[in-house]
């Protein structure tokens, strides 16, 4: 897990500064690269802050370090009574601060705000701080699904009772296509839009329509089921959603780059005309009015970003490109 913790170069703001990366491994170590980062930028390492800090049976509860894998935390032993295996491969990301950031969903398809009952972090000002939804709720709507713009996430807090019930729920992805395996198809030519469930035979016959005009073989083509949260600032799951997957293999060339992200662009112009949106995560080929459309908080929610880290001190690539977008 990267983070980038990096100061603005005002002088020569169009190249970036060098950065050294330090890898931390305690809440400790954290803020004392926060405060080394107020001299010279920094990229941090959190890849090894992955472990289960604390189970507590009674009340159905387990804080574990934000880099934990989920296959990993799915078999923890202290575990072993809730029965989490469909965790492994059921939540669309590899770590669990990855699903935090994005609020990914779960087997069921409800996002992971449901299931938090408290994250940690290390926030702009060097400050490790808990949130959840009676102490700071605030900063627990902005960090949960925020892209990690908020903070550096160090652990969260679970309800293994609600993780319990959700992993055995679980609810395969409807394959529509050829179904090709997930990481068979290069991340450049795999996109996850939303589609209205009442307008979802539309948007698959207007897919399966591009394709055909544009000769594209669709490698991956799925639809899962997606459930609303109110938790969190900046939601995708706003509503009842149908998630579907598309993947499509082109050559390893400019053209078929260039080819690739009109394609893209096209898919996702049919979800909003079918009444869809797209995750947040993913910025590459949305347009300022699109991303305005889906997400009218957006602007204010970079305000608070402002508000609470006025230097930008803390920075990645997606509050980078998101910025781009609404400058025009």
């Amino acid at each position: 897990m990267y983070v980038e913790f990096s100061l603005p170069c005002p002088w020569d703001p169009g190249v970036a500064p060098r950065k050294t990366t330090v890898a931390v491994r305690s809440a400790d170590e954290l803020r004392r690269a926060f405060r080394q980062a107020r001299s010279a930028p920094l990229t941090l390492d959190g890849s090894a802050l992955d472990r289960v800090l604390a189970v507590d049976r009674e009340r159905g509860r387990v804080e574990v370090q934000a880099a934990a894998r989920w296959a990993a935390f799915a078999a923890h032993p202290a575990l072993a009574p809730f029965s989490l295996s469909a965790l492994a491969d059921g939540v669309g990301a590899d770590t669990i601060a990855e699903s935090v950031h994005v609020n990914g969903a779960g087997p069921d398809g409800a996002p992971l705000s449901r299931h938090l009952l408290a994250v940690t972090l290390v926030t702009a000002d060097g400050e490790l701080r808990r949130a959840d939804r009676q102490s700071h709720p605030e900063l627990f709507a902005l960090a949960v699904g925020g892209q990690g713009i908020f903070g550096f996430l160090y652990s969260v807090t679970l309800d293994l009772r609600s993780l319990a019930a959700s992993a055995s729920a679980r609810c395969a992805p409807l394959e529509l296509g050829a179904g090709a395996e997930a990481g068979a198809v290069p991340e450049a030519s795999r996109l996850e839009l939303l589609a209205p469930p009442e307008s979802l035979e539309r948007f698959v016959a207007g897919v399966r329509a591009l394709a055909a005009e544009r000769r594209i073989a669709l490698d991956r083509f799925s639809v899962r089921r997606t459930l609303p949260e109110s938790d969190t600032r900046l939601r995708w799951a706003s509503r009842a959603w149908a998630a579907v997957t598309i993947g499509f293999r082109v050559r390893r060339s400019l053209c078929a780059a260039v080819f690739a992200a009109e394609v893209r662009r096209a898919l996702l112009a049919l979800a909003l005309d079918c009444g869809g949106s797209f995750p947040v995560r993913d910025l590459r080929d949305v347009s300022r009015a699109q991303l305005e459309r889906c997400y009218p908080m957006l602007p204010l929610i970079l305000a608070e970003k402002r508000r609470a880290d006025p230097g930008e001190r803390l920075q990645n690539a997606w509050l980078r490109r998101a910025q781009a977008i609404l400058r025009g």
